[in-house]
């Protein structure tokens, strides 16, 4: 095991020997480094005033991420390099072309949130060439702004390229030295840290996890952090040991394997929507909605579904997809043991998961859809934009040469304490024509399968109304012509006209 720390500010090296193990990189920044341009606004990942870019080899390439500083964990950037506003800076002082466009376009009022601003647009810079106003759109949707209103800051997006060409980013000029820098630290030893009387362990290899889990079963495990770092941030809760699954570069994979889409646990949720897209545009559609670029860049497939929430966004796509997933532990003899269930089975009570003492979710797999098949998922929230569904439904429907129902699974989230399948309402549905009539008789039957609950999302009557209404929009968008039921098509539609 390895006791120090080390990645990357900026170019400066940093080792550190003890360490909390659930600091926020945000307040190391601030109250250890003084390096105060990275602003808290929420600490729970939503504002993205504290937006700072983690670059991390993928694979042997060197990738930019923005992500949340308030609730990532400073451990977690082992082996990485970080990047604040205060980089951004050339050496004779001159602004970055990030920076020269946010003045040039006005993009800054009171500037509380302005260096999350930079720092997204940055992290697109530094992925993209010349990004559509959609794209900006998308990788700001995690910043707020209370003061300017967005158009000068999307318009900052459209000018940086202009200002100078991306291929000559400092950042990008420098990549193959900081990937070199990189590399030198990945040893493939685990990352053994303590501090204020707790401890952390980042293993590097499937095996050394589980002996870790076998060994801690009462370890908190971390994987994006993107829930985890709001029990630290809003919750107070000392969590000790904390087993980070980041650095596991087995854990972060994504493959075609003819028939069905397998991804490794800590497959980000970036990764996880541009290969669900080649399934479903609707899929697409979700997880572009599934919080701001920030969470989708450090959330994980893994941690969404083993964090056993009933109103996660992904669980329900997955259940009507079919999808399984693959659980292991460490086994006698160093070896290790897995089996495969069900995600719906996954899923007990309220939090309660089928996850046997020392197991830990390795990796989902997602069967394609059959070319007779059809689907659709629709989410509904508060707000269209980075928030939590009310209710999510996602419906998977089969019909024989005659037109008759012979295959249905309706799954919802937010209408019971699990994401769980309406089988009554299915059961409803089978052997009948595609129609209203069918429809109106599996909302009839949805009573049977939920009794949700009144919170400060929806009411139980709201949320009943919605899940019926989800079902009638199936109908809709798979029986007649096109129909304005979407919110993002009617945006887009505004955006263009």
């Amino acid at each position: 095991m390895r006791k120090t720390l080390r990645f990357l500010i900026g170019n400066e090296p940093v080792e550190i020997e003890g360490c909390d193990p659930t600091l926020t990189v945000l307040d190391w920044l601030r109250l250890e480094r003084r390096m105060t341009g990275s602003k808290e606004g929420c600490a729970e990942g939503d504002c993205g005033a504290c937006t700072v870019v983690v670059g991390r080899l993928d694979h042997g390439r060197l990738r930019y991420e923005a992500i949340n500083a308030c609730i990532r964990f400073l451990p977690t950037l082992d082996g990485c390099q970080l990047l604040t506003v205060e980089h951004l800076k050339g050496g004779d002082g001159s602004l970055h072309p990030v920076q020269q466009a946010m003045v040039e376009c006005h993009g800054s009022q009171c500037g509380f949130c302005t260096p999350g601003f930079v720092m997204s647009l940055l992290a697109l810079r530094l992925n993209e060439a010349e990004p559509s106003i959609a794209r900006i759109e998308d990788a700001l949707a995690g910043n707020l702004c209370r003061c300017t209103g967005y158009e000068p800051i999307i318009a900052a997006g459209r000018r940086m390229d202009a200002i100078s060409p991306r291929e000559a980013d400092p950042f990008l000029k420098q990549c193959e030295t900081t990937a070199a820098k990189l590399a030198t630290l990945q040893d493939g030893k685990t990352l053994a840290l303590e501090g204020q009387g707790r401890r952390f362990y980042a293993p590097a290899t499937v095996s050394a996890l589980a002996e870790l889990i076998a060994a801690h079963p009462q370890a908190a495990l971390v994987a994006g952090a993107t829930d985890v770092g709001l029990w630290v941030t809003k919750g107070m809760k000392q969590l000790d040991p904390v087993v980070y699954l980041g650095r596991i570069e087995g854990l972060r994979g994504v493959s075609d394997e003819g028939d069905h889409l397998r991804f490794g646990a800590m497959a980000t949720l970036v990764d996880v929507r541009n290969a669900l897209a080649d399934l479903s545009p609707q899929l697409d559609e979700l997880m572009r909605r599934f919080g701001g670029e920030q969470v989708r860049n450090a959330g994980t497939i893994g941690g969404n579904i083993a964090n056993g929430s009933p109103i996660g966004d992904l669980p329900p796509a997955l259940i009507a997809l079919k999808a399984t997933l693959v659980l292991a532990k460490s086994a006698d003899g160093g070896e290790i043991e897995r089996r495969t269930l069900p995600l719906e089975s996954f899923f007990l009570d309220y939090r309660k998961q089928d996850r046997r003492p020392g197991e830990f979710v390795e990796a989902v797999s997602v069967p394609k859809l059959p070319s007779d098949a059809l689907f659709n998922v629709s989410k509904v929230s508060k707000r269209f934009d980075e928030d939590i569904s009310a209710v999510c439904g996602a419906f998977r429907l089969r019909r024989d040469a005659n037109g008759f129902i012979t295959e249905t699974r309706l799954a919802y989230g937010g209408m019971a304490g699990i994401p769980k399948r309406a089988k009554a309402a299915e059961a409803a549905l089978i052997g009948r024509p595609w129609d209203e009539e069918a429809v109106a008789a599996a909302i009839a039957a949805l009573p049977q399968d939920f009794t949700p609950l009144d919170d400060m999302r929806a009411s139980a009557r709201y949320r009943l109304t919605v899940a019926g209404n989800l079902l009638r929009r199936f109908l809709i968008e798979t029986t007649e012509q096109p129909a304005r039921t979407r919110v993002a098509g009617l945006l887009a539609e505004a955006a263009h006209g």
